[in-house]
């Protein structure tokens, strides 16, 4: 009996690690998941654009991806006004990135309002991540 309760702990244990464990994912899952949302294909074009738009911030300046992320998307960035290194972008150097959909819902939904004043739209952000998994 002992031994069985001690079985059952030990289940009950390892299926609690597993289901708390980070779910990986990949930029085709990220794809499907922005595409049930989105009007048209995700267009690395489009991405490009939004990822260079310059966009006013409260200190008057302008900004975009490029002010904390860089000109280069498989180097490291800093971020402007915390100076934390940000990691590189591009998937071809940062094999982390896009892995977990929950960090790239929570980057997507805070860079966009500190970039874009608002949160990016499903379209946004599929053709966000097409553009940046070209490189």
């Amino acid at each position: 009996m002992h031994r069985l309760l001690l079985t059952l702990l030990l289940l009950l244990t390892s299926v609690t690690v597993l289901a708390a464990a980070k779910i990986p994912t990949s930029l085709p899952k990220l794809f499907d998941h922005y595409a049930a949302d989105s009007a048209q294909p995700f267009d690395a074009e489009r991405g490009k654009a939004l990822w260079l738009k310059q966009n006013p911030a409260e200190d008057g300046k302008m900004r975009d991806c490029t002010t904390c992320h860089g000109d280069a998307l498989d180097q490291s960035g800093k971020h402007i006004k915390t100076g934390k290194v940000v990691d590189p972008m591009a998937p071809s150097v940062n094999k982390e990135r896009y892995t977990d959909l929950k960090k790239v819902e929570k980057w997507f939904k805070r860079n966009c309002k500190w970039t874009f004043g608002r949160e990016c739209t499903a379209q946004e952000k599929g053709d966000i991540l097409k553009y940046l998994s070209l490189h």
